[in-house]
């Protein structure tokens, strides 16, 4: 199956360790994990500072699977989870696929840390995991929720930590195939 998956730094596999937007390597990032247990085709489209796109990404006609984890960076910039949520849903309407093969993942809800120093922002991801729940409900796409994987997170409160990539993959795999 060909999969596109579809995020910010967290899709990517920043290390937070590293300077200039380094990687960790592909044992550690969950799509190339993802990718070695099922065999699948997959294409890694993270972006550092990745934000919820305005207008739609183009897909291949044969994608099997488009997994979308946004909207991190959305609430880091001052986004509500309501605004953010809007956006998702601008975005996902937009897309030129069957609406089964979107999983639309929830981020896991940010912790307290270097870059995140305040309760509101915490809470405000917890709020846009359910406001995606929702959202996926109401638009017939797949859902998943990464804050119930045990996803840990590096001294920043944002970026995966190795071990969280490998908790994330596991999640992942188990939505994809229960």
């Amino acid at each position: 199956m060909k999969v596109i998956c579809y995020g910010d730094s967290n899709t990517y596999g920043y290390d937070p360790r590293s300077w200039l937007g380094g990687r960790y390597g592909p044992e550690n990032r969950w799509v190339d994990i993802l990718a070695g247990k099922t065999g699948w085709e997959i294409q890694n489209r993270g972006q550092n500072g990745r934000e919820i796109p305005r207008q739609p990404v183009s897909c291949p006609a044969d994608t099997g699977l488009l997994v979308v984890m946004l909207g991190t960076n959305d609430l880091l910039q001052g986004c509500t989870p309501a605004a953010a949520a809007g956006r998702m849903e601008g975005f996902l309407t937009g897309l030129d696929l069957e609406r089964d093969r979107i999983l639309l993942v929830a981020p896991p809800p940010v912790t307290f840390g270097e870059w995140v120093q305040d309760q509101r922002l915490v809470d405000a991801s917890k709020e846009f995991a359910r406001r995606c729940r929702d959202l996926a409900a109401r638009l017939g796409v797949r859902f998943a929720d990464a804050g119930a994987w045990g996803v840990t997170l590096a001294y920043d409160g944002v970026h995966f930590t190795e071990q969280g990539h490998r908790a994330f993959a596991a999640g992942l795999y188990k939505e994809v195939f229960r």
